[in-house]
């Protein structure tokens, strides 16, 4: 099977290509290694961030605004899937070191803004923002790909390979996908024991093995590729109305009137 060469992919692209063009806007993907109920894959997070970021970087050079999409980091912080098989898990002082050698990366080349592009929910890098902001000019943002859409479309979207995830997958990388439905998990979930946590007054990680029955969290069963396709298709036009503005911002002025 032979890919086509995508315009804006660092992966994909040559030195000349690179070299010749100047980048304002660089997204890097923050993925995952995880079980996804029993009819995903354990990259569907770093696939889904791929996927998003390439497509967002198309569009974006569309509109005349070039922005490239690096290399997805592969591992998120899972510190309570590890008792699940083959669950890689990185902690969130590797990601703060691993963001900070990127941004040391980018900062000589004229990138003006780095987009963090999340597909994974246990990786909060709001924290890791915080702390490397004060000493880079890049200006740093964080999007949730799952958020910048509307879900409305979805029967119950889940959060983690629920109908969302597995109608994005379908239209991403099909062949990945368990073709019998009835071989996929329902997506149950145990309540917390604890009322202070069932009723949002405190947050307690799930340890993953006790809340799911079957590693996912929402009924995948209604998802279709059609459904993906819409939600991406939103997602990523959004996503690249940011980064094209995101490219033309002033630092200086990010919070004035207007």
């Amino acid at each position: 099977m032979h890919e086509t060469r995508r315009n804006g992919v660092l992966r994909d692209a040559t030195f000349p290509q690179i070299r010749d063009t100047t980048w304002p806007v660089a997204l890097l993907p923050f993925g995952a290694t995880e079980p996804h109920n029993t009819h995903l894959p354990y990259g569907t997070d770093t696939i889904l961030g791929s996927e998003v970021a390439a497509r967002v970087a198309a569009a974006c050079i569309a509109r005349g605004t070039t922005v490239v999409a690096l290399p997805a980091v592969p591992f998120g912080v899972n510190t309570t899937q590890l008792d699940l098989p083959l669950t890689i898990n990185v902690m969130p002082s590797t990601q703060l070191a691993i963001l900070r050698d990127v941004i040391g990366s980018l900062e000589p080349h004229g990138v003006r803004g780095l987009v963090l592009l999340n597909a994974h929910g246990g990786n909060e890098l709001r924290a890791l923002v915080r702390e490397l902001q004060p000493s880079t000019s890049i200006m740093l943002a964080i999007v949730n790909w799952w958020q910048a859409a509307d879900q409305q479309a979805f029967t119950e979207p889940g959060d983690h390979a629920g109908e969302l995830e597995t109608a994005a997958m379908l239209h991403v990388a099909p062949h990945l996908v368990e073709p019998h439905r009835n071989a996929w998990g329902d997506g149950r979930t145990n309540p917390s024991t604890l009322e202070g946590v069932r009723t949002g007054v405190a947050w307690m990680p799930r340890r993953w093995t006790q809340a799911t029955h079957d590693t996912g969290v929402g009924n995948p069963r209604a998802a279709s590729a059609e459904s993906g396709a819409a939600f991406m298709a939103q997602a990523v036009d959004r996503i690249a109305a940011f980064c094209c503005e995101l490219a033309m911002a002033d630092p200086q002025r990010l919070w004035a009137p207007l």
